[in-house]
């Protein structure tokens, strides 16, 4: 589609985005009784990709052993790989891209890992025109499932995209489950949520809406499960099971992830595209949870696609 508004259009895009940042961060800090740490940084001249960001990260809190939130506003003189594979029209195009991205690690075993990411990517086309799309979602990640946090998680996603069309959380709900997939293991990542890239389909101020509507709704999805579980007791064998899981996250984020592969391959600000990563994580060689046991259900009962509502 083409962006008939230009760079205004853009200036609002990226002045929301910086405010959903504050918004959140500021909830997480409040949450965690501990202050981010707020990183403002600018492209050095001369690099490939141009733009400037704020990274704002929180570690070694009461509730998040690391909560990293980003926001980046960036341009370059070519689409990496990964930004044109469905778009190969505009392989080379200059392009410009903007977004809030965040995985919260927690410490207590028992409350699931999260991830959101918004954003807009803006291409000039071959025939001059700019092109424009959206992308985004959250999705959850437990180490122990509670069917209770999963249905919230799952309803406050559905009543998110409900404005925009009934066909929206179906889809976006199989993008997620089909997305965060680890297909070297033939296991998802968690129990998903809502996904989508690509998008313009209803037009610039629909799909810029529906776009905003994912990121103001990720505190309303998360903070209750957060609330219900951080106080709940753990011992060494849940934090053991904790790390091991984590290591899946890794494994996702550095093999098939696009935001990843994308701020990589463009020249991005390495620290702030790997804020993702855990502070602490484990492998072993084939473990495998007792039968019957809470670390089993999670396998059986929870990463199996299924619908939540």
């Amino acid at each position: 589609m083409t962006l008939a508004t230009g760079q205004g259009a853009a200036a609002d895009v990226s002045q929301y985005l910086r405010g959903l940042q504050r918004r959140i961060t500021q909830a997480v800090a409040e949450l965690d009784g501990n202050s981010f740490l707020t990183d403002v940084w600018e492209k050095d001249p001369g690099e490939p990709l141009q733009g400037r960001g704020i990274t704002q990260i929180l570690e070694g809190g009461a509730v998040f052993e690391r909560a990293g939130c980003g926001f980046s506003h960036v341009s370059g003189p070519k689409l990496p790989p990964s930004a044109t594979q469905h778009r190969p029209e505009l392989a080379g195009a200059p392009f410009e891209a903007m977004g809030v991205s965040l995985v919260f690690h927690p410490r207590n075993p028992y409350v699931p890992t999260v991830h959101m990411n918004v954003r807009m990517i803006s291409a000039k086309a071959p025939d001059g025109s700019e092109v424009c799309w959206f992308g985004g979602g959250m999705d959850l990640t437990p180490y122990y499932g509670f069917a209770q946090d999963v249905v919230h998680f799952h309803q406050t996603c559905r009543a998110t995209l409900q404005p925009f069309g009934d066909d929206k959380h179906p889809r976006f709900k199989k993008w997620c489950d089909e997305y965060f997939f680890l297909k070297h293991r033939n296991e998802p990542r968690g129990v998903g949520g809502l996904f989508f890239d690509d998008f313009s389909e209803l037009g610039f101020e629909r799909s810029r809406a529906m776009m905003q509507a994912v990121g103001d709704s990720f505190l309303a999805a998360y903070l209750p499960i957060v609330q219900r579980r951080k106080d709940t007791a753990y011992g060494q064998r849940e934090r053991d099971f904790q790390l091991y899981r984590r290591g899946r996250y890794v494994e996702f984020n550095l093999v098939w992830d696009r935001g990843t592969h994308f701020g990589l391959q463009s020249g991005g600000r390495t620290e702030s595209i790997l804020l993702s990563m855990p502070p602490l994580v484990s492998w072993s060689y084939r473990q495998q949870p007792e039968a019957g046991s809470p670390e089993a259900l999670l396998y059986s009962q929870f990463l199996p696609r299924r619908d939540w509502v």
